[in-house]
């Protein structure tokens, strides 16, 4: 699949989608080019109807993403008029991942470290490695994050342990990060495309209208209660009612077969 920059490797295998933060020289740091190539990946993922899921994962085995690339602050981010050209187009692509319908799975290894957390922190299930490290050291540069970063991060872990993070600026385990629910599992390096692979696998033979009406419901109950859209909460659980999806289920389910869903 042809994007921008080839530090952005996007493809498709089977019902999954696979986005690949290709910058291994500068251990998947992300420059502004790569924000741009995220959105475009995302576009082509949404608009295929037989991708049913998408992992996110860092090239190499060192790292899953080392946040910005701080090579180009310089030019990108030298002051607050050049940061905010930047935020804009990265922030871009955090929406994008955000208001993506279909699940997305974090792969984790190695450093997982500013920006390349708050990717991880857009999805919806996040998959690490024992050898994975995780952090936000955003006071050790002077660097503010805005609302949509921190509400990611808050939602996961509670105010106080977000500040904790943020305080610090430290780095932590795999396993520290699974306690306090950064990620949703740790497992050794070799078992890492196994984990992965149970997830995306039975993601993919499950229904696509029920996949995407789970994930906006979940989001929009995580919102203050008036700012909640329950009409399309509600439009949402009419649809898989009245699909025909939902019709081969329930025929499926009387004939102890498994479903072939069309996502319609």
């Amino acid at each position: 699949m042809q994007l921008s920059t080839d530090k952005i490797l996007a493809e498709i295998d089977g019902a999954v989608g696979r986005l690949t933060i290709n910058n291994q020289e500068r251990r998947n740091a992300i420059s502004l080019e790569m924000w741009e190539g995220m959105e475009q990946a995302l576009d082509v993922f949404a608009a295929d109807d037989a991708v049913r899921c998408v992992v996110i994962t860092g090239a190499g085995d060192k790292s899953f993403a080392a946040g910005a690339d701080i090579s180009q602050f310089e030019k990108n981010r030298a002051n607050a008029e050049a940061a905010s050209r930047y935020s804009a187009v990265s922030l871009g692509a955090r929406h994008k991942l955000l208001g993506f319908e279909k699940p997305l799975i974090a792969r984790i290894r190695g450093f997982c470290i500013g920006g390349g957390l708050g990717i991880a922190l857009t999805t919806d299930i996040r998959i690490a490695a024992e050898d994975a490290q995780l952090g936000i050291p955003a006071a050790r540069l002077s660097i503010a994050y805005d609302g949509t970063n921190l509400s990611n991060l808050i939602n996961l872990v509670g105010p106080s342990k977000a500040k904790e993070i943020l305080f610090t600026a430290k780095r932590y385990t795999a396993a520290e990060a699974h306690a306090m629910g950064l990620v949703n599992q740790v497992v050794p390096v070799d078992e890492l495309d196994a984990a992965v692979a149970e997830i995306t696998d039975a993601i993919a033979e499950n229904a696509p209208l029920s996949l995407r009406a789970s994930k906006l419901t979940i989001n929009e109950l995580a919102k203050d209660t008036g700012e909640r859209d329950r009409a399309m909460m509600k439009d949402l659980s009419d649809t898989c009612f009245n699909s025909e999806d939902y019709q081969e289920g329930r025929r499926a389910f009387m004939e102890k077969r498994k479903p072939v869903f069309q996502g319609r």
